[in-house]
């Protein structure tokens, strides 16, 4: 496959699920059990943000205006550590998620491709509680679940090259819920033709557990083939999670809209 986490890191659909993925993260810490977090589709955890790049319309732009957004403030201070002087790396879903585990805790992250699963360990190196796995994450999810800890998430975010993936993605929430029934799933998806996106939410339905969906469009959505933004799929969400999104959200689409753009923010209830 061509795809590589880098040519997108930090971009306007990277700010979205990290935004999501660190507020999953904090109401797992809410409890004191142990909890454990599989990513599916890792990537080597940390990028070097070169123009030209997407990222100049996502973090780019946020990240010199970050003092007008206290209610981001949680998703800087993860960015923080890496950019002490100014902003010039971005961190991936293994090392935001990484610095949120308690002693208790532990993270397991798939990746598919050898050089940048060997990339990701560089980057988690010293890290405790972490193991990184070089495999294919649609065999190796099977044998994963349900975790010791038996609480938990797991991120599903693949790279969505091959016309399969939307199917591969709704195959392995269909046997993660068989197999761990209780577990917080949460699933990125690109918007570039609406009927994939329909075909997924209609077999996350019929899972018959709580899920919903948060979009994020910052391009009119009448142009296939384009990324006109994202979604994020959750099963089993936790509790108030879409109370505390939304004030969070709405805003930064607007504002990463632009004044040429078309924002919008939507909550699709897919059961329970």
């Amino acid at each position: 496959m061509n795809y590589r986490h880098r040519f997108h890191a930090g971009n306007v659909a990277d700010i979205f699920k990290h935004l999501v993925l660190l507020e999953l993260l904090e109401r797992l810490r809410a409890k004191d059990s142990p909890f454990c977090v599989i990513d599916s589709h890792a990537g080597s955890g940390l990028y070097r943000l070169d123009p030209p790049g997407e990222f100049e319309h996502g973090i780019g732009r946020l990240w010199p205006v970050r003092h007008e957004w206290p209610q981001l403030a949680g998703y800087f201070a993860a960015l923080a550590p890496f950019n002490r002087q100014r902003l010039h790396a971005y961190p991936g879903s293994p090392l935001l998620i990484a610095a949120r585990l308690r002693p208790q805790d532990r993270a397991l992250f798939l990746e598919h491709q050898p050089q940048e699963a060997a990339l990701l360990r560089d980057n988690l190196h010293g890290t405790p509680r972490v193991t990184v796995q070089q495999a294919d994450a649609w065999a190796a999810l099977r044998g994963l679940l349900p975790p010791r800890e038996n609480r938990g998430l797991v991120l599903i975010d693949p790279p969505y090259e091959q016309h399969e993936e939307f199917a591969r993605v709704a195959a392995a929430l269909k046997d993660g819920a068989h197999r761990w029934r209780n577990g917080i799933y949460a699933v990125w998806y690109p918007i570039k033709a609406r009927r994939p996106v329909e075909t997924l939410h209609a077999e996350t339905r019929a899972l018959g557990l709580e899920a919903w969906a948060v979009e994020l469009l910052t391009l009119p959505e009448d142009v296939p083939q384009r990324l006109n933004g994202s979604g994020l799929l959750i099963v089993n969400p936790p509790w108030k999670l879409r109370d505390a999104l939304e004030p969070l959200l709405r805003p930064l689409a607007t504002w990463l809209a632009g004044p040429h753009g078309r924002p919008q923010l939507r909550f699709i209830g897919l059961g329970g």
